[in-house]
């Protein structure tokens, strides 16, 4: 890892070096805090845990062959060497700006209140067409896993796409001190994070933290049908790229149709050009996704063949609009299920919508939501059942008042509650029917993934 010396490490962290002079001379080989991922030539950084203090696998992974760690204790006499930190999570973010700073390659920093993974995923693929681009995996965009994503580059890279994932003010500074991004994209500013960030006003300011380390010749790239974001004239003296449907001032898309689940095509402009383009994944939002991805893909220098491209080459990812197909079953399943949120909700159910079959909406509480919480899984049970969707299932505490509502103006709609998941899972043989496209929509907390792994058994 280029110039990730011990001593350089050591100075990054204002941590104490204990060792010999040769090995601070060495550089790691890779930067691990999972014991169990223990790797040769690399550095621990022990995190302290809620249960689990990794303090007390520092032997264990100095055996299996590592060549470093950190500790926020005094280790005394070892046969190894150490650097002693204050915090280790404070040292990882401080190593992590280190080392991309030494790089020296462009960073698109994404955030947003919905939709940062699907656009990130959009992002790569379409600088993935001229570029060896590393992106953030999983959900590994908060204060820890973004020093994580950083320290997985290397020299063949050319270029990050890094998410920046925040629940309260102060967090976006701190991730971007890290990034230093040449690129900002917002997707939008939603309901979301709102039991800490109050308001949508809240969540624009707590998002538009990205700027405070924005580099000076960048560029900033936002929703321009965001009514919050539109307000965003200036950052530092640069004009915003502003992207959209009902914003044409920028890049812009028309011509939207729905091709059912084998995506939506759309017609995308540019100045006095355009190009017709099939996002490969289902969702009227998804034609936003492919919108940033063509910003950022002018940034950088793609024509519009290779942006093209880029979007027709997208990927969906397990738990994010991902479509199996049990053909033993008969059934088709949308396993959306890594998060929810009421935006993301009502985007989700749209798409249902124009699947084949019998739509069943399997849904359960959405989290962080604040003190509106209850009046907004209402009103998500409300769009529910105004849609043209079959039967609706909600489960969980807070689906509770979603499922009272959906009655309320079912329209003779089919609407069932289940008090948690696994009285739902418990019932899912009597209540899919072969022939039946099954959307599977919560919150991480609800665990849904078991109920698309067993949908799809």
């Amino acid at each position: 890892m280029k110039n990730l010396t011990l001593e350089h490490i050591a100075r990054a962290c204002n941590g104490s070096y204990h060792g010999s002079e040769a090995q601070a001379k060495q550089e790691v080989q890779s930067i691990f805090t999972d014991s169990r991922k223990a790797a040769k030539g690399g550095l621990f950084v022990p995190i302290k845990g809620a249960r689990v203090d990794a303090h007390d696998f520092i032997d264990q992974v100095m055996e299996a062959g590592a060549l470093a760690t950190l500790s926020e204790k005094d280790l005394g006499e070892t046969n190894f060497p150490y650097i002693k930190v204050e915090s280790s999570l404070q040292a990882v973010k401080d190593i992590a700006e280190f080392y991309l700073k030494q790089l020296e390659i462009p960073v698109v920093g994404i955030t947003g209140s919905v939709g940062k993974t699907s656009t990130k995923e959009m992002i790569a693929a379409v600088l993935g067409q001229k570029y060896n681009v590393l992106k953030t995996q999983g959900n590994f965009n908060n204060e820890l896993g973004l020093p994580l994503t950083v320290f997985g580059l290397r020299a063949e890279h050319q270029i990050a796409v890094l998410e920046m994932g925040i629940s309260d003010f102060g967090e976006m500074h701190r991730l971007a001190k890290i990034a230093r991004p040449d690129t900002c994209v917002i997707t939008n500013i939603g309901l979301c994070h709102l039991e800490f960030l109050k308001s949508r006003d809240g969540i624009l300011k707590a998002k538009t933290e990205i700027f405070d380390f924005l580099k000076e010749d960048g560029h900033v790239i936002l929703n321009g049908d965001d009514d919050k974001l539109v307000t965003v004239t200036d950052v530092k003296g640069i004009k915003p790229v502003f992207f959209g449907v009902e914003n044409k001032n920028g890049i812009w898309a028309d011509e939207i149709e729905s091709k059912g689940l084998k995506g939506i095509e759309c017609r995308i402009h540019v100045k006095d050009e355009s190009f017709k383009v099939l996002v490969p994944i289902p969702g009227r939002h998804m034609v936003y996704n492919a919108l940033a991805g063509t910003a950022v893909g002018l940034t950088y220098g793609l024509t519009l063949d290779e942006i093209k491209a880029g979007i027709e080459s997208l990927q969906s990812l397990s738990g994010r609009f991902h479509i199996l197909e049990n053909e033993k079953k008969n059934i088709m399943v949308i396993d959306d299920c890594y998060n929810a949120n009421p935006v993301s909700m009502k985007a989700s159910l749209e798409v249902l919508q124009d699947a084949l079959g019998r739509k069943v909406a399997l849904l359960g509480d959405m989290g962080e939501l604040g003190k509106n919480e209850v009046e907004m899984h209402r009103e998500v049970g409300r769009f529910a059942a105004e849609k043209d969707i079959d039967v609706i299932v909600c489960t969980g505490t807070l689906c509770k008042e979603m499922a009272e509502a959906a009655k309320e103006v079912s329209n003779g709609k089919k609407v069932l509650y289940f008090e948690n998941r696994e009285a739902l899972e418990d019932a899912l043989d009597e209540l899919i029917l072969p022939g039946d496209s099954i959307l599977v929509k919560a919150s991480h907390f609800m665990q849904f993934e078991k109920i698309v792994k067993k949908l799809a058994e």
